[in-house]
């Protein structure tokens, strides 16, 4: 009898053990890119070895938990690092800088997450980029990081935000609808700078090769630190309007991106005024991405970036390559060209503009690994 016990309690165990192993599960993940760059910078040329060229390189753990009745639990921790190196990208200080967040999903009433999280911003222009907003080497994630004299006095839109709360619906007949409301937050890297509150609406809509998004966002007066300055910059609040279009045509996905930026309150910031920093500006790109053969895409991508009031733009046309080997391993190739024109300094992540004007010509050669 104490036999026949112990063996029904140890198979009661096993059974609960398999019932909490399905409701719930914890996946580690990752991708290791690396890739070498050639660059001409305004005439000076230099050979370098960086991280992410295809896909930033992360390790990321994501999980969920079936509570019932169609709710969920979920998270996901993901960090990002360069493989060149081995060091932290972008932002030495935090230990997850590309995601961290924890929230409930239902499969009627979308989803509800809190913590450092994608803006809904991010996902209307995701599809519109043949780069997919790389924060590398996508032209489209340069303009948005771009230090330039004449618009550093407004708040610029990173695609991440910290002490967010974002909601999802659940897709209507294609319909989504995000939005997101972020406290104020500061970082360290690559500068200091300090974010204020963050309201974010969009709406996405896909469904017979067609993709669009629109998008509506409004970040409140932050500060910035720059070496260039004798103080900190004290930045005016600012609207982002963006907008993305593609259209799958065959083995042609034709991609459009448009959007305007301007400062809504221009009189908050007195030494943002005197330094005419607070200029408003638009951004157009489009491309498109070719799969040639099941492993092979090819990319194009042409923007323009103007800013409003002054001599101040840019156009840039960039290529890519990309060759799968397997399902997880790939090579590509990029190159790109920019031209700054007037005051405009403008150039891929990571890169300095040496001077106003400059051209900035860039050939790529890496590989990415998934895991």
């Amino acid at each position: 009898m104490r036999f026949g016990r112990k063996s029904i309690c140890g198979a009661a165990l096993l059974l609960a053990a398999g019932v909490a192993q399905a409701q719930s599960s914890v996946t580690l993940y990752g991708i290791a890119d690396v890739f070498v760059q050639f660059l001409n910078n305004g005439g000076k040329q230099s050979w370098s070895e960086r991280s992410g060229g295809s896909v930033p390189s992360r390790f990321g753990i994501k999980g969920s938990e079936d509570l019932g009745g169609g709710l969920k639990a979920a998270f996901t921790l993901e960090n990002g690092f360069n493989v060149n190196n081995g060091t932290a990208f972008s932002d030495s200080s935090v230990m997850f800088y590309r995601q961290a967040w924890v929230g409930l999903t239902h499969e009627k009433y979308g989803t509800l997450s809190l913590g450092r999280q994608y803006q809904p911003t991010f996902w209307v222009l995701y599809p519109g980029d043949p780069f997919f907003a790389n924060e590398v080497l996508s032209m489209l994630a340069a303009a948005g990081n771009v230090v330039d004299r004449n618009t550093i006095g407004m708040q610029a839109s990173g695609g991440r935000s910290s002490n967010s709360i974002v909601y999802r619906s659940p897709n209507l007949k294609g319909f989504q609808l995000l939005a997101m409301y972020a406290f104020q937050s500061s970082v360290t890297q690559p500068a200091p700078q300090t974010n204020g509150n963050i309201i974010d609406i969009a709406a996405i809509w896909s469904g017979y090769g067609l993709s669009a998004g629109l998008a509506y966002q409004y970040q409140h007066p932050g500060t910035k630190t720059l070496a260039s300055l004798p103080s900190i910059l004290n930045t005016v609040g600012t609207e982002h309007f963006n907008s993305s279009l593609a259209y799958q045509l065959g083995i042609v996905n034709l991609q459009f991106i448009y959007g305007y930026h301007r400062p809504k309150n221009d009189d908050s910031s007195p030494l943002a005024m005197r330094l005419g920093a607070v200029h408003s500006y638009n951004l157009m790109q489009a491309g498109a991405t070719i799969q040639a053969t099941p492993a092979d895409a090819v990319e194009i991508a042409a923007l323009q970036r103007v800013v409003r009031g002054v001599h101040d733009n840019m156009w840039g046309l960039q290529l890519g390559v990309d060759h799968s080997l397997s399902k997880r391993t790939s090579v590509y190739a990029r190159a790109g060209y920019m031209k700054n024109n007037g005051s405009s300094t403008m150039s891929w992540t990571g890169v300095s503009v040496t001077a106003p004007g400059t051209k900035q010509t860039l050939a790529v050669v890496g590989m990415t690994q998934r895991f």
